[in-house]
Order: C-alpha cells, then structure tokens, then sequence
C-alpha cells in the first residue's frame, strides 16, 4: 500500500469516485456532490493498493491560523478496520506539522468518533445533521510542535 498526492487523471477518477460511493451514494445524493467548492486549495491523500486501486481518501486545509481541518476521510467499505484511515490520519497530521499547524479539527460522523478518539481527537461539541440523518461531532486535537 502506498499513501501519496493524487495527480494523474486516474488517480483523481478513483480519489472522487471512492468519496462518493463511500460518503454520499448511500444517502441517494447526486454524482458530482463529492466536490467541494475549495478542492483546488486542499491537499489530497490517497491510499492505493499495489495495483492503483484507491482503498481510502482525505483532504484538510487550513481553516484558521494555525488550524487544518480534515474533510471528506472515506475507506473502501471492504477495507475498514484495516489501519488505512489511520495511516492516512497519521499522513495529514504529519503534513500539517510541517506547515505549522497547532491543531487540527474535523467534523467527524457519529460512527466515526469513536476513531477519532482513538487518534486522539475529543468532541468539542454536537454538530450538523447531514442528510436529516447523520449526526456529526466537531472535534479537536492539538499537534505537537514541528521541530
């Protein structure tokens, strides 16, 4: 398994169309509803198999000074439990040192806090409901100090 940028056009085809089968086809939503308005200022992760096939996907910017925010993490439905988000995790967070970022938030799904809280992220509050049905928690975890 590799964790890497997308940049060829493929990579882009399987980055999206995994975030879309993962985090919006389920819920009936739209194809095209994947993409963010601010995609071109994220930086992308992937995590691709050795064949190129993606297993898992992410994005932060910065939302704040000194603050990134994760958006959008989605592993293959058949690749979850696996360590693959928390390697992308793990990836963002090391990016997001070396830019010099003190935190990092993210607005986590309910299924996913318990993840979350096994990097180290707490709640700080009850968030949005998407789709009249997903409740999200906004959640927080300082960084350490890039050397």
């Amino acid at each position: 398994m590799e964790i890497k940028a997308p940049h060829t056009e493929a990579d882009w085809k399987a980055y999206y169309a995994l975030r879309y089968h993962v985090l919006r086809e389920p819920w009936n939503q739209p194809l095209g509803s994947e993409v963010l308005q601010d995609e071109a200022t994220a930086i992308h992760v992937m995590a691709i198999d050795e064949d190129g096939k993606a297993l898992g996907v992410a994005r932060m910017h910065e939302c704040a000074h000194l603050q990134g925010q994760v958006r959008c993490v989605a592993v293959a439905t058949d690749q979850q439990g696996k360590g693959i988000g928390k390697l992308i995790m793990s990836y963002l967070e090391k990016v997001a040192v070396e830019n010099g970022w003190q935190e990092m938030v993210l607005e986590a799904r309910e299924n996913a806090v318990p993840f979350y809280k096994s990097l180290g992220y707490h709640i700080e509050q009850e968030s949005y409901l998407l789709f009249g049905e997903i409740q999200h928690y906004r959640m927080k975890k300082a960084l350490p100090l890039s050397e």
